[in-house]
């Protein structure tokens, strides 16, 4: 839920020195102090990373049988043409997690037994044809299809802890929103997947379940909230999951693990069921959307969850790609303390670009829009609260704080149940802007303006495309050092607007890279339309190994 606050335990030195300089001294001077920090600190971390985690990783096995490399739509259309039966693709998915997890460390919790059964029963049901396929199809879209989601929304019976050690044993009690939506559409949950603690953090490491792993290479970062679902899938472990989104969570391990995802239009996807719950302030940013191998399962999946809010954004309106104004931006504008946009990811994007000029004719608009260098800033001080609970508070499931001093030096000597960057998250929080001051305020007026300048770029026909991520996967624990890196996500979380990764093939190291496509407020059809379209043309998922 609450990311990123770590960076303010290297800038605090310089921030207090300043502070204690002549007036005469320029908020130029400032940024440009920062901004020397972070590449410094950046440059030497890169160094120690690469000494510690450099390597190919753990080799993945490869993906033998054929129904892994299906789209959940056309897998559900196969079962009910009886061309291949629920059971089946249950027992081939479940094989195959079982031959990655002990790898990757994506699935914490599942119900293979209870979904085989369901299973069964689904194929009964088909075999009787007391429904006709049309019936099927238009009731049940995803009818005998499993699908996993994160342990953070509730499945019954299942894992329910946010990563939190004090949740240790809690099971669901019931599905949330988006599990009993997809339930009803006929899907099959069968696997929990790993988050970080409280789901505050980038990367997906706990201390009740642990940290999982890139399929790309086993000695990078999932990313996180939504990791060890984006992991599970980039490595054909399941069809479909559910992820949420607050500040990147489905769209960071998305590019991460090369695959698809989407964060929803605010307030169009229920967020019951998830934990922690979102505070009155906090829950239009907050987004439950679609993660996915293939882009064709993206809307769909969408229209099911959504429910009766579906109805907002037109999902059954066909979008002509000739259409549509696209703009294109290949960084912040050069935020002082977020990475540079790797020359390789810039590079897609702008074949990205290339590709829409030679396919139809369209000139993409580059564009600066001058309040994104303030991304990270905007975002922390829209999460801020009045009254909420501090996360020390949180790091007990709000049943009491945690003394975070005694807690760190527990850390120190292992005997710590929390993660040091949950500990760190507790013991800065308070160093940031104060809810309701003057530059609080202020923040919250660029917001507004900057909303008001998307939407009035973006129409009811545009696109902005833009970089998921500056870098490609981290290793372990790099994040550490680059926690605002997020803003490229984060930003749209509290500017509410629809945005889509896009996959777009593998960088020089065999890592994902790809772009975000944006749209204004309830155009999320648009953004569907273009990750199609991208998948079209660069390829979209590349196996991390596969044999054919």
């Amino acid at each position: 839920m609450y990311i990123c606050r770590l960076m303010h335990i290297y800038t605090l030195w310089y921030h207090n020195s300043l502070n204690n300089m002549s007036p005469n001294w320029t908020k130029e001077f400032k940024i440009i102090c920062q901004r020397l920090l972070f590449r410094l600190v950046e440059i030497l971390s890169n160094v120690l990373f690469w000494v510690v985690y450099h390597g190919p990783g753990e080799k993945m096995p490869p993906i033998e049988n054929l129904l892994l490399l299906d789209t959940a739509t056309a897998i559900a259309h196969k079962i009910r043409t009886q061309k291949v039966t629920s059971v089946e693709v249950l027992e081939t998915f479940v094989a195959r997690i079982k031959e990655v997890n002990p790898i990757l460390n994506c699935v914490v919790d599942e119900r293979f037994s209870e979904a085989l059964e369901d299973a069964r029963k689904v194929d009964e049901f088909i075999q009787s044809g007391v429904k006709s396929l049309q019936d099927i199809e238009k009731d049940t879209p995803f009818l005998g299809v499993p699908f996993s989601t994160k342990d953070c929304l509730q499945v019954t019976g299942l894992s329910h802890t946010a990563g939190l050690y004090c949740r240790r044993n809690v099971k669901a009690p019931q599905d949330a929103y988006a599990i009993a939506r997809m339930r009803e559409a006929g899907g099959i949950p069968f696997a929990i997947t790993n988050v970080s603690e409280v789901c505050m953090w980038w990367e997906s490491n706990n201390t009740v379940y642990g940290r999982s792993n890139n399929p790309y290479n086993t000695n990078h970062i999932v990313g996180g909230s939504s990791g060890g679902e984006g992991c599970l899938l980039a490595a054909a472990g399941s069809p479909l999951g559910i992820g949420s989104d607050i500040g990147g969570s489905i769209r960071m391990p998305c590019f991460f693990n090369g695959i698809f995802g989407h964060k929803p239009s605010k307030g169009i996807v229920s967020n019951q069921g998830q934990h922690p719950y979102p505070s009155e302030e906090q829950e239009g940013f907050l987004g439950v959307g679609p993660m996915c191998r293939f882009a064709v399962d993206l809307l769909p999946t969408l229209r099911i969850i959504a429910g009766k809010n579906a109805d907002r954004l037109q999902l059954d309106t066909k979008v002509d790609i000739h259409k549509i104004k696209f703009y294109y931006m290949e960084d912040d504008g050069g935020s002082a303390v977020v990475s540079s946009v790797h020359p390789e990811i810039k590079l897609a994007l702008r074949k990205a670009v290339l590709h829409l000029d030679k396919a139809y004719g369209i000139k993409a608009q580059k564009v600066q829009v001058k309040k994104m260098k303030n991304s990270a800033a905007i975002w922390f001080a829209k999460m801020k609260t009045k009254d909420g609970p501090a996360f020390s508070e949180h790091l007990l499931d709000c049943k009491g704080s945690v003394n975070v001093y005694w807690e760190l030096l527990k850390w120190f000597i292992g005997m710590s149940k929390h993660t040091f960057i949950g500990i760190t998250t507790a013991l800065v929080e308070n160093w940031g802007i104060k809810y309701g001051c003057e530059h609080h305020r202020y923040l919250i007026g660029q917001c507004s303006q900057l909303y008001e300048e998307l939407q009035d770029m973006l129409g009811s026909d545009g696109i902005l495309l833009y970089p998921t991520h500056p870098v490609p996967a981290p290793y372990h624990n790099e994040p550490l050092v680059k926690p605002f890196n997020f803003s490229y996500t984060g930003i749209f979380n509290v500017l509410g607007l629809p945005a889509t990764h896009c996959p777009l093939g593998l960088n020089s190291q065999g890592l994902p890279i790809g772009i975000q496509a944006v749209a204004s407020l309830n155009q999320d059809r648009l953004t569907l339309a273009v990750a199609l379209e991208m998948e079209k043309a660069f390829g979209g998922w590349v196996p991390p190994s596969i044999t054919v």
